[in-house]
């Protein structure tokens, strides 16, 4: 794949924002030069700057022919001061305008009829966003006090992109942190999941004024709302749903060994007496998620209860409840298992914090590009293969 010098101005521009932490004495490295050596490294698979500083040292034939590195290539010192330096929101916010460029183009390379050449070609602000969190497990310092990272993270669940983190020292400052994320995430039209951790009236208040509607996980953190909630779906359930207005969805999941889990969600228009409802801004619904489980000669049931203030719509809900999970089964178990998240000892905050980001944003170009390979596989031909890097990078085809 041929990169142009426009390739490289456009990324150039999505940083002209970002406030370079460096000083200007003896600045050798273009700002730029830098933030693309980082993406590729991580795409190729490296996790840290003297990883990063290798892999741009083997590439230097390439990077020499695309990026502008007045002064040769930079050491690894000069990446990892850069990316304790950088203020990790800034840094994000230039990142997210780079993957929203790219769906916009890969939007508007539209077949004959008019259509998306692809499924994941959504547009920037997707419907469903899911947010939850995941802890860096190595990441503590026991000589400084500090424990584990915890990172806040907001997902696109159609197009598989990552919209925005934000990092707590411990994960019970997650109800804190949501509202924070919220406010970097466009909302407008768009389902907000979150589970029972950010079922919270400020949060529920912050999704709808941001223009959202939100589908919250009611656990017992909610007490009284909880059991009250509990309590009128199992009345409806055992009166066989007579005496109320309700919406009823089947559907079955395959799992592992060809086994089959019946799934059942009933949405309710939520009841008047609910206590505190009127303190939840736009409860309209509730709902129950029922699985069923056959494990042998034994049937297990998993039952979990929304607040919604969807209006009575059981697929629309049921998916909400669904897609949910893509944020722990599509992110942060490719974290973990591709990226080998939490075996990473870096302790500096803003490193942790930046790195983080780097690949939330690798796995989010990954998911982009139209081929078979898994996305393990391709990080490792973006190291094996310039070009196919390349195609992952500008999101263009090859």
């Amino acid at each position: 794949m041929r990169v142009d010098a426009e390739d490289i101005l456009e990324i150039s521009a999505h940083f002209g924002s970002l406030e370079d932490p460096r000083s200007h004495i003896n600045r050798k490295h273009f700002l730029g030069d830098l933030m693309v050596i980082c993406v590729c490294g991580v795409l190729s698979g490296c996790d840290g700057p003297i990883a990063i500083g290798d892999w741009a040292k083997s590439k230097a034939a390439w990077l020499q022919q695309h990026l502008e590195l007045p002064h040769g290539i930079p050491s690894h010192d000069t990446i990892g001061r850069l990316l304790m330096a950088l203020k990790p929101a800034a840094f994000q916010a230039c990142f997210t305008k780079w993957v929203a460029a790219i769906l916009q183009r890969r939007a508007q390379q539209a077949d004959p009829t008019g259509q998306p050449a692809h499924p994941t070609q959504a547009a920037a602000t997707p419907r469903h966003i899911a947010i939850d969190g995941k802890t860096l497990r190595r990441s503590h310092d026991r000589r400084k006090g500090l424990g584990p990272w915890h990172l806040v993270s907001a997902w696109a669940v159609e197009c598989g992109v990552s919209l925005g983190q934000l990092a707590t020292e411990e994960k019970s400052n997650e109800i804190t942190a949501i509202p924070q994320l919220l406010e970097q995430v466009e909302l407008q039209g768009s389902v907000v999941t979150i589970d029972a951790a950010g079922c919270q009236k400020e949060i529920a208040a912050k999704i709808v004024e941001g223009g959202g509607d939100y589908c919250l996980a009611l656990k017992g953190n909610q007490g009284n709302l909880h059991a009250a909630v509990s309590d009128y779906i199992e009345q409806q359930m055992a009166a066989d749903f007579a005496d109320c207005e309700v919406q009823t969805l089947e559907c079955q999941e395959k799992k592992r060994h060809g086994r089959i889990d019946p799934y059942f969600y009933h949405q309710f228009p939520a009841p008047r007496e609910l206590p505190g409802r009127a303190e939840w801004k736009k409860l309209k619904t509730i709902g129950v998620a029922i699985r069923v489980s056959q494990r042998g000669e034994r049937e297990t049931y998993d039952v979990r209860y929304y607040l919604t203030s969807l209006s009575l719509d059981v697929k629309l809900f049921a998916t909400s409840v669904r897609g949910h999970w893509a944020i722990e089964n599509t992110l942060h178990w490719c974290l973990d298992v591709t990226f080998r998240e939490d075996d990473s000892r870096v302790r500096e905050r803003n490193l942790t914090n930046n790195l983080a980001w780097l690949k939330r944003f690798a796995i989010s170009l990954l998911k982009q590009v139209q081929d078979k390979r898994s996305v393990a596989m391709r990080r490792r031909v973006c190291g094996w293969n310039e070009d196919y890097l390349a195609q992952v990078l500008f999101g263009s085809e090859s």
